[in-house]
């Protein structure tokens, strides 16, 4: 579990493109990655197994040393994120799990990307950069207004919700020490929305299908009752 609070800017350092990933549909079916990364502040102590966050994905250490880390990228992950467009030199946002009882500075983070969007329009201001991205629709419903939302593995507040895109504002610290400084406009992003919305729709749509089901807080203490 992450934070959304990016550690370290980190580099890609090389790509492999292996061919004998496990099937799986859309362009990268039958292959998989191996990615090697530089992070010298988030690989210290790292170990075989361990989890880092780059760009907000949930990647396993295969190997750690000397600032470096690599991992493998499965064919689904490079369907559902940004990570398939990576080159070697290209700048990533690191993040090392929170650890029990760590503090919780953005939202709670999985690391598991529902989409990707691509950045519209930048607009800059005195003392912050107002971001517009697009929304897959399917993931509309989970974004709202003053809401969180996770891009590029940062945790950010929503501005603006509407339909097709949102909108975030990037104080200075955030443009500096994350990608989301120097992407473009038409640059892809990886989005994971709240995990907690998910959840209370599911909850909902289970009440609404069984009748049996508590259909408020009183309800629910009875049933425990």
């Amino acid at each position: 579990m992450f934070t959304g609070i990016v550690e370290e800017l980190g580099e890609v350092v090389a790509v492999e493109i292996l061919g004998d990933g496990p099937p799986a549909d859309g362009p990268a079916a039958g292959r998989h990655a191996r990615f090697r990364l530089r992070g010298p502040l988030v690989t210290e102590g790292a170990r075989h197994g361990d989890s880092i966050a780059v760009n907000g994905v949930c990647l396993t250490v295969v190997e750690s040393a000397d600032g470096e880390f690599t991992a493998d990228v499965m064919a689904e992950t490079l369907d559902r994120s940004s990570l398939g467009a990576l080159v070697p030199g290209s700048r990533v946002n690191l993040e090392r799990p929170v650890a029990l009882g760590g503090r919780l500075g953005g939202h709670l983070v999985q690391g598991h990307v529902d989409g990707t969007g691509t950045v519209l329009e930048r607009v800059p201001g005195e003392n912050w950069e107002v971001v517009k991205v697009s929304l897959p629709r399917e993931l509309a419903r989970y974004v709202v207004e003053k809401g969180s939302v996770t891009v590029d593995g940062v945790s950010l507040t929503v501005v603006e919700a509407a339909e097709d895109y949102f909108t975030i504002s990037l104080i200075p610290t955030t443009l500096a020490m994350t990608t989301l400084g120097i992407k473009k406009t038409g640059d892809p992003v990886n989005l994971e929305v709240d995990v907690l919305a998910k959840y209370v729709e599911r909850l909902l749509g289970s009440t609404a299908r069984d009748p049996r089901a508590p259909q408020s807080l009183q309800g629910l203490q009875e049933a425990a009752e």
